[in-house]
């Protein structure tokens, strides 16, 4: 049985559990953030950097970081973020944005949490810090795919974000195919449809370095809200449950 339950982050996560991540990481011209958020990835875990047309050398920084690159030409998030998960071998797999938003050090109680069955899916529920982490247009969208997220499915989220954590098997036995901004979403709608336990937990939410290829304008919120309504479109699909 699906359910839903929400939990405060921890502002400095314990150990990171012993055992096999993955950690996906979609980019694009991202080389400014990357030392940040490579420089935060548990102690054990795999930096899988999907390099989606980069022209800044974000590639070569990662590698110099130590992550393994993955590239993908389509162009799209969810293209990279799919790339990604194909690419993975672990048995968790977990996301990030790249853009030093998010802390990928925060994913260790996700992990914890899907290893201990206690869930099948964890999503980061972003937390806003400093001026300009989260704009107003983008709340505002995000908020309202909450709202049609509910009556799809009946889950009570309150955030898409894009830090989560889940096994991989069962994120490929999803059979995703959206290649643009609903992927998340995407995600989120089969999960629910497959009777998954899906979890929030509160994370810190930081102003980006550069600009939101998604979200850093009202086109591109328009676009991703647009992306998103069509997924929630979908009809209920039979699956296999996430543990």
């Amino acid at each position: 049985m699906k359910a839903v339950t929400t939990s405060p982050s921890s502002p400095s996560p314990s150990p990171s559990p012993a055992a096999d991540v993955d950690v996906v990481l979609p980019c694009l011209d991202e080389a400014e953030a990357l030392p940040w958020v490579l420089g935060r990835i548990p102690a054990g875990w795999r930096a899988l950097v999907v390099d989606n047309g980069s022209t800044d050398g974000s590639a070569d920084i990662a590698r110099a970081y130590g992550a393994t690159v993955v590239r993908e030409a389509r162009r799209g998030f969810g293209a990279a973020c799919h790339a990604g998960l194909t690419a993975a071998t672990a048995d968790i797999v977990c996301f990030c944005d790249c853009d030093a938003s998010l802390d990928p050090g925060l994913l260790v109680p996700f992990v914890r949490e899907v290893l201990d069955g206690e869930a099948d899916l964890v999503l980061g529920r972003r937390r806003p810090e400093g001026r300009g982490a989260w704009p107003a247009h983008a709340r505002a969208g995000n908020l309202a795919l909450a709202r049609m997220l509910r009556r799809r499915t009946g889950l009570r989220l309150h955030d898409l974000g894009p830090l989560r954590a889940a096994r991989r098997e069962g994120l490929l036995a999803l059979s995703l195919d959206d290649r643009r901004s609903g992927y998340p979403l995407q995600m989120v709608v089969r999960a629910a449809d497959a009777g998954w336990r899906i979890a929030e937990r509160d994370v810190a939410y930081l102003p980006r370095t550069g600009t939101s290829k998604v979200t850093g304008t009202w086109r591109g919120t328009f676009q991703a809200v647009r992306d998103m309504s069509r997924v929630l479109r979908e009809r209920p699909r039979v699956q296999a449950g996430g543990g």
